[in-house]
């Protein structure tokens, strides 16, 4: 036998490739930020409760503000179809629009009054959204009233509830988000 085919007593050497450390990927970073910057950590839960907590807050009092706003909404359409004998289209659309004026005071001074300051692009948007609220809930009032019916007394103070109701939901995610936004500055 050759030294080369006898097996050899000493201990195997270690890889020559070496391996690297098994280690977390870095936090990923803002997109805007500097490639120097350091990585954004993942949200502590304490900041996702107070994030939660501020939204529950903000949907209470858009609900009061919108309540008070469905008072008057509803008050002003009876006042007007049942107690004027208006026709149900006006009684709607008129009903809407006071609500809209005292709504916007009460989102104004109570609901959103840490938010961005008044100015004339706030009232406009405010505005401009609410008449597309205010088309909405009378498309959707007009589809109840004679659609399926709903003209009685009752009926019809159920289509103006249903459709206050639905049009509420778009109202909510538009003024939040474009008319009374945060002012970065304040934060």
């Amino acid at each position: 036998m050759s030294p080369s085919t006898l097996p050899s007593l000493r201990s195997p050497s270690p890889p020559t490739v070496h391996e690297a450390p098994q280690t977390a990927p870095p936090a990923p970073r803002p997109p805007d930020s500097a490639p120097g910057a350091a990585p954004v950590s993942a949200p502590s839960p304490r900041l996702t409760v107070a994030r939660l907590r501020r939204l529950f807050l903000e949907l209470v009092k858009f609900g009061v503000v919108g309540g008070s706003g469905v008072a008057v909404n509803l008050v002003v359409f009876n006042l007007l179809l049942h107690g004027l004998s208006s026709g149900p289209m006006t009684a709607t659309v008129v009903a809407s629009c006071v609500a809209m004026g005292t709504n916007y005071l009460g989102f104004r001074f109570f609901a959103y009054r840490d938010r961005a300051s008044r100015t004339k692009r706030q009232i406009a948007l405010f505005f401009a959204f609410s008449g597309i609220g205010v088309a909405m809930e009378s498309l959707l009032f007009y589809a109840a009233y004679h659609g399926a019916g709903m003209s009685g007394p009752l009926g019809s103070n159920v289509a103006k509830a249903l459709s206050i109701v639905l049009a509420s939901a778009f109202r909510f995610l538009v003024y939040r988000t474009w008319v009374f936004q945060h002012d970065a500055r304040r934060h």
